[in-house]
């Protein structure tokens, strides 16, 4: 009998996120992952340039966290958090308030970034109805990504994701990201939002919005909106689902900012993309408003996943590591090569802008793409045939590898993306 390779049988009966399986081709299937490289079924391997989509930091396969997780599997495999608790979330409270921001106080667990950000879109506008006040209106940034669940997708700008739903999200009103020249007119707009509006909660991506292409704003400018929000007493969110533990060179996006987030949004990098499982996170303030006698006063929002002992000791070993000295050096490596990379570049004929923060390294092409086009997929097919994984936004090429990178695989992905501009 002849065997079927997976690419065959992944056809007959799967849907992949984000594909229009009429045009695209067959699924890459992938059978084994080490460190930063990917192996598929015929052997050949990929440098995994964007760690998966931002979360096996630590690599793929990485021996201490599966040890934690092997370790807890066998003491304790799962057990609902309604009404009970575990040590591994006890601890991991304890090990994330180390680092979080110090306004922070309560963790809320879910099971992925976008349920992190239905949570908190609910904690907001419940915050107010606690009150006995009716706020019924977010505000955003234009292109922002915070997730496809239907609140998650309200505060999104992206129509690409949006478009067949626009008429059943939550009223979210969108200003500009602040940039160093237009700081003082985004905040009029703002003022004038706020004026006009019954404003719950301002949910952001903190410096870099990860799906519009990786793009860059003033952390000056952010600051100075999450003090206006403050001062009318609306909710600040930042979704540091992409940004947190160590992309942009510190541990949190918001550690950049003097007023911090009312509540923060983790995922991905929180259990090395070992396990599916996230965090909402919030201030004492803002889960003091959920304090009552009248029960129905209380957060009734749960997930059957919810604080996962397994995943619970993943984000435990990946907050262990995330500190580490080898991991804080190729941090900094990665940062410094890609400067030096942008650098070579930034004069390149196809290059419209090249930036680096932290680990992220994004470079504009002057060719326009569609998010989800034909050349689009040329170029990421492109990079495949040469043994890198990347995943073009648009027409922006980013790199966003894991930690454990060698050097040697870095300048590999430089040079595939040196090719990529000579060619296209």
């Amino acid at each position: 009998m002849k065997v079927e390779n997976l690419s065959t049988r992944d056809k007959k009966h799967l849907w992949h996120p984000l594909t229009q399986h009429k045009l695209n081709k067959p699924q890459l299937p992938i059978v084994k992952a080490k460190d930063a490289l990917l192996f598929d079924e015929e052997g050949n391997e990929y440098i995994d340039g964007i760690a998966s989509w931002y979360t096996v930091m630590y690599g793929h396969g990485n021996q201490y966290i599966i040890s934690a997780m092997t370790k807890q599997m066998q003491k304790l495999d799962f057990v609902m958090f309604s009404g009970l608790t575990h040590e591994p979330a006890i601890e991991l409270s304890e090990k994330l308030m180390e680092i979080l921001p110090q306004n922070q106080a309560k963790l809320f667990f879910n099971d992925n970034g976008s349920t992190a950000i239905e949570a908190a879109i609910k904690m907001a506008l419940q915050y107010f109805h606690n009150n006995g006040e009716k706020r019924d209106t977010l505000i955003a940034f234009e292109d922002g990504f915070h997730g496809d669940t239907f609140g998650a997708m309200s505060a999104s700008g992206l129509s690409s994701y949006n478009g067949p739903f626009e008429d059943f999200l939550l009223k979210v009103v969108r200003i500009p990201t602040p940039q160093v020249d237009n700081i003082g007119e985004v905040k009029k707009m703002l003022a004038q939002i706020l004026k006009e509006n019954s404003c719950a909660a301002f949910v952001f991506e903190p410096l870099v919005q990860g799906a519009a292409g990786m793009k860059f704003h003033s952390a000056t400018g952010l600051d100075e909106l999450i003090g206006v929000c403050h001062e009318n007493k609306v909710l600040c969110i930042a979704d540091e689902i992409m940004t947190g533990f160590g992309k942009t060179g510190k541990d949190f996006a918001s550690d950049n900012l003097v007023n911090k987030p009312d509540i923060m949004c983790l995922s991905k990098a929180l259990t090395a993309g070992m396990f599916p499982l996230s965090i909402t996170s919030c201030s004492q303030e803002v889960y003091n408003r959920f304090l009552s006698d009248e029960v129905h006063k209380g957060f009734f929002h749960a997930h059957t996943f919810s604080a996962h002992p397994i995943g619970c000791v993943a984000a435990i070993a990946g907050i262990e590591l995330l500190n580490s000295p080898d991991v804080l050096k190729r941090r900094t490596y990665i940062e410094k090569a890609h400067t030096a990379f942008a650098s070579k570049i930034e004069s390149h004929i196809k290059v419209e802008q090249v930036r680096v923060m932290g680990i992220i390294l994004a470079i504009d092409l002057q060719i326009k793409m569609e998010r989800y086009g034909n050349l689009r997929d040329e170029l990421y097919n492109f990079f495949l045939q040469g043994g890198v994984l990347l995943r073009p936004l648009g027409n922006t090429i980013y790199v966003l590898p894991p930690y454990v990178i060698t050097n040697a695989q870095l300048q590999k992905i430089y040079d595939a993306i040196t090719e990529a501009l000579d060619t296209f």
